[in-house]
């Protein structure tokens, strides 16, 4: 149980210690960044049908529900010697190294096509589980130890070095190819620049994550329930029982969030092709054309990072009762960018489209976990968090499972999933300025 009357204000933390608690989300989200942006690449690389792509993002997904709820819970039971979050993060990391290595190889291990696909869909399943397991620790040490008066600033620092790591994710393969690095490769192989950056990704994470658990001091039990009211341990509570008592802004987000990601769903799984449709034409994953977009689609996610780090400078400037209409609106520039996809021709034009996703992305990094955090007491913050990643991944599920019936509906054409990606923000919005309006 809480009780607010013994409850003590979380102190005001130096500014170093804030950069420290999320340090570890640059190596985390740079490692994503390289799976994000280049899934559809490799998929299609290892000889997958674009009509089946949404196949091999159901099952990392569906991981990432279960596990997730039971990451948090068990963390907040959590204390040993590595403190409470930091051991998940730990076990997220060690993994996640571990299948960057493997997955850019699923070609090169002499497996039939099909073997290899079913290789790089169990290791996309292990990578997306890690990541996530790596990633909602820091979520929760910035909840647990950040007062309400910080929480903005160090979300919006956590979204900085998110976008940074992306940045420098989406460039890689790029820059690899030109410095000279293959960026093609025999039927059914990782070209080498794709490949070296998994690798790169993966060393980083590590590093970022060892000086994370250097910096990191967590409350042991006694302070962190000072700080947060927590009296005694009472009754278990249910993960159903906690659902059903969850504060209204939890379910309020889960509308916003649900048509969010679906909205990057679609981008991630055919961003690549839609764009080697409309500015190289082409469409077979093996041809040089189809490698050079995969590579600008790098670079072009690069830009919807820088586009997110410089849009959270702005979105610092908000005052808190204006949030809800700064979210809607950041969401709405985000649909002007995915709809002017199907219509731009220049690969330099989509430059703009992608600093107006990089607008939304910023507002979808920050304000659901601000918002949410300040409604939550303390005592179950990781099953909460935990349990509210499924307005993430179910959202991707559904958006997955949709696509069998609306890529053959629109013509089998990449570019026009992501004008449903424009529709789905669009809905974002207007229920962000709907929903929220009057949470602070």
């Amino acid at each position: 149980m809480t009780n607010e009357g013994t409850r003590q204000k979380l102190p005001t933390l130096p500014l170093h210690t804030i950069w420290m608690l999320s340090f570890a989300f640059f190596g985390v989200q740079m490692g994503f960044s390289l799976q994000s942006s280049n899934l559809g690449r490799l998929l299609q690389t290892l000889g997958a049908d674009p009509h089946s792509l949404g196949w091999f993002f159901i099952l990392p997904l569906a991981a990432g529900l279960f596990v997730q709820p039971i990451i948090g819970r068990l963390s907040d039971k959590t204390w040993n010697r590595f403190g409470r979050r930091m051991p998940y993060l730990i076990i997220g990391t060690v993994v996640s190294a571990i299948v960057m290595f493997l997955l850019p190889n699923a070609g090169n291990l002499g497996f039939k096509a099909t073997i290899a696909l079913i290789f790089g869909a169990i290791t996309i399943m292990f990578m997306d589980t890690s990541f996530n397991m790596a990633m909602q620790p820091i979520k929760m040490v910035v909840g647990d130890t950040v007062n309400e008066e910080q929480k903005g600033y160090a979300y919006s620092v956590q979204s900085f070095l998110a976008n940074a790591g992306s940045v420098l994710a989406s460039i890689f393969p790029f820059a690899l190819t030109a410095m000279g690095v293959a960026n093609t490769a025999k039927l059914g192989v990782i070209p080498d620049s794709v490949a070296i950056s998994f690798y790169v990704g993966a060393i980083v994470l590590v590093i970022t994550t060892i000086i994370a658990l250097i910096n990191v001091k967590e409350y042991d039990p006694e302070t962190y329930a000072k700080y947060h009211g927590i009296q005694e341990e009472g009754p278990k509570e249910s993960v159903m029982h906690l659902l059903t008592h969850a504060p209204s802004i939890f379910w309020k987000l889960a509308v916003v969030q649900f048509f969010s990601w679906v909205a990057f769903q679609y981008l991630w799984t055919y961003g690549t092709g839609a764009i080697a449709d409309t500015v190289w034409h082409a469409t077979d994953a093996h041809s040089a054309g189809y490698q050079a977009a995969g590579n600008w689609f790098g670079v072009l996610s690069a830009v919807q990072s820088i586009g997110a780090v410089l849009w959270a400078l702005v979105l610092t400037k908000v005052k808190p009762a204006q949030e809800c209409f700064a979210y809607g609106g950041s969401l709405l520039l985000g649909a002007l960018g995915f709809g002017s996809i199907l219509f731009v021709h220049n690969q330099w034009a989509l430059l703009v489209s992608f600093m107006l996703i990089g607008f939304a992305w910023s507002a979808i990094l920050a304000y659901p976990f601000t918002f949410l955090t300040n409604a939550l007491d303390g005592k179950n913050n990781g099953t909460y968090l935990g349990l509210f990643n499924g307005a993430i991944t179910i959202p991707q599920i559904v958006a997955s499972v949709a696509s069998f019936g609306l890529f053959p509906l629109l013509g089998s054409s990449m570019p026009h999933m992501l004008l449903v990606s424009a529709i789905a923000l669009i809905i974002a919005a207007l229920s962000a300025v709907r929903l929220l309006r009057g949470h602070v």
